[in-house]
């Protein structure tokens, strides 16, 4: 119990973090149902391992993570930025769209879509803050142990957890657009306002630090 209860601790923990409707979660929807679940199963991998080694370094370095605040403004300035682009070019694209079956404007890159979701998850940095307060919140509560294997089995669950919250936005989701019958324009009205949204959640949470 010493060993499991620290996997599911923070399996537990990413897949209710990923039930709240983000550009991450769904971006994996829009795969799945563009294009196909191998394409979605390789982009909540690649969101995934982003996320374990985000949560690695805040368990190895919580000291030094809080001493250098400067890495969480970068982070939080280009999250911003990238948030308002795509979401203005998503509204763009939605005014342009004619082909029903065209694909939606953040999936017309040719980047492999394992890629795309380490890319997507690395300028999230929402999650540095998440893991750094859930972690100490866990530690202080005595269920996280300040040992390798605890930290090791807490990462490799958080890992789990976020693939397993992403596969019920890549098949539920996919099911639910299928049924309304969502056009591709309105999926990319949805991401812009949801990438706007975003961003302004960014700027008031900089304000506010």
């Amino acid at each position: 119990m010493i060993y499991i209860f620290p996997f599911l601790l923070g399996m537990t923990l990413s897949l209710l973090g990923q039930l709240p409707l983000g550009t991450i979660s769904l971006t994996a929807t829009q795969i799945s149902l563009q294009e196909n679940f191998r394409s979605a199963w390789q982009y909540s991998i690649g969101v995934a391992l982003v996320e374990m080694i985000y949560l690695r370094a805040v368990l190895a370095g919580m000291r030094w993570i809080t001493r250098h605040q400067f890495i969480f403004n970068i982070f939080n300035w280009l999250a911003v930025l990238f948030f308002l682009l795509l979401g203005v070019l998503s509204f763009v694209a939605a005014r342009r769209l004619e082909k029903k079956d065209q694909k939606t404007l953040i999936l017309r890159t040719r980047l492999h879509r394992f890629f795309l979701g380490m890319g997507m998850s690395a300028l999230n940095p929402a999650q540095i803050p998440f893991w750094f307060i859930w972690s100490a919140y866990f530690l202080n509560m005595g269920w996280l142990r300040l040992a390798p294997y605890s930290f090791n089995l807490f990462t490799l669950g958080s890992g789990l957890g976020t693939v397993g919250g992403l596969a019920i936005y890549m098949y539920g989701g996919n099911w639910m657009v299928s049924q309304m019958k969502t056009s591709n324009r309105t999926l990319n009205t949805l991401v812009g306002i949801i990438f706007v949204v975003a961003a302004l959640v960014q700027l008031v949470r900089m304000a506010r630090s």
